[in-house]
């Protein structure tokens, strides 16, 4: 428990995050196993399209991190509960919210268009707990957007960050490779540069994510679905707007957004590009793509390489812009 000086100390308060780090890594390690036999021995599972067997793999695996995430914080409060601020359990709603329109969309398939329209509207509870306006611009300098930030951007960006993570997503654990080094520079940032107290949650997240990504990673044990890719996502963009983080956060989904442009084209040009879901596994281990025109299938579609590099590749990307927004100023 906190006591006296030790509350208001450097000391303290690493001693705090690694805790909210390895009570949820922790769980998830020991719970993960018997999830995933649960999840198949109940026919919750899809086929693996990168493989040439096309196993069938227990999917959903993105409500177990969310709730050994809330689990985590929850018993955490019994000894931190003085530290824990009310937006963590705001930014909890917000995440549960986009989280029960992923497994919605993974029932009926609701689409893209309706699902932006109705996320916008999940991310106002967000609003009264933003604690600043002030966007750092390049050139510009800081700059007090305050409406437009308030009503405008805080419920734009969460969803649109959403669902840029769950686009970018189909090899063996890429989705929650990528998010895992998102959340974990974002985390490392508010460390530096913002209030870790208002993202607690996030670090909880963040240690569930990290325990979870060991079962999705080639060869994948579990996929975490829709649920996954737009709770975390959810998180990443709550991260990024309580904690005003918006053109470095920019800068870390770069990757992201030049995957969503990609696909925007592909979709202006389906008479030369036909639509295609998935690539498929060459007799020699290889990735064999349609088209060059997602990022994951950039490289494998001009040089020959498996689904495991290729992955390994994206992470690289985004963790060369994740540095990059991490030593964005503001």
């Amino acid at each position: 428990m906190a006591f006296g000086f030790l509350e208001s100390s450097e000391s303290y308060l690493n001693l705090m995050l690694i805790v909210f780090l390895i009570v949820p890594f922790s769980f998830m390690m020991f719970a993960m196993p018997y999830i995933i036999k649960k999840i198949k021995e109940n026919g919750h599972v899809v086929r693996d399209m990168y493989k040439k067997t096309m196993p069938e793999v227990p999917t959903n695996g993105g409500l177990p991190i969310l709730i050994v995430a809330i689990f985590s914080l929850s018993i955490l409060t019994l000894f931190y509960a003085k530290n824990i601020t009310p937006i963590n359990y705001t930014i909890i709603v917000v995440v549960v919210l986009f989280a029960l329109f992923g497994l919605l969309d993974d029932l009926v398939n609701i689409g893209r268009p309706a699902k932006l329209i109705l996320l916008y509207y999940c991310s106002y509870p967000l609003i009264p707990f933003v604690t600043t306006t002030f966007i750092l611009f390049p050139l510009i300098g800081s700059v007090d957007l305050s409406i437009i930030y308030l009503q405008f951007i805080i419920p734009t960006y969460v969803p649109v960050v959403a669902n840029l993570v769950n686009m970018h997503s189909g090899l063996n654990g890429l989705a929650p490779g990528l998010s895992l080094i998102v959340l974990a520079t974002l985390v490392f940032k508010a460390y530096f540069f913002g209030n870790m107290y208002n993202a607690l949650f996030i670090v909880c997240l963040t240690g569930a994510v990290a325990a979870y990504f060991w079962f999705e990673k080639y060869p994948s044990r579990i996929f975490w679905g829709n649920v996954g890719a737009l709770s975390i996502g959810a998180a990443i963009g709550c991260m990024i707007v309580t904690q005003g983080f918006i053109i470095s956060g920019f800068i870390m989904l770069i990757p992201h957004t030049v995957n969503f442009l990609l696909y925007v084209y592909w979709r202006l040009n389906t008479r030369k590009y036909p639509m295609a879901k998935f690539g498929k596994e060459r007799d020699d281990g290889t990735v064999e793509v349609p088209n060059p025109l997602t990022l994951k299938w950039v490289l494998p579609y001009y040089f020959r390489m498996t689904e495991r590099t290729s992955g390994y590749c994206m992470y690289g990307v985004t963790t060369l812009f994740c540095m990059i927004g991490l030593f964005y100023p503001g």
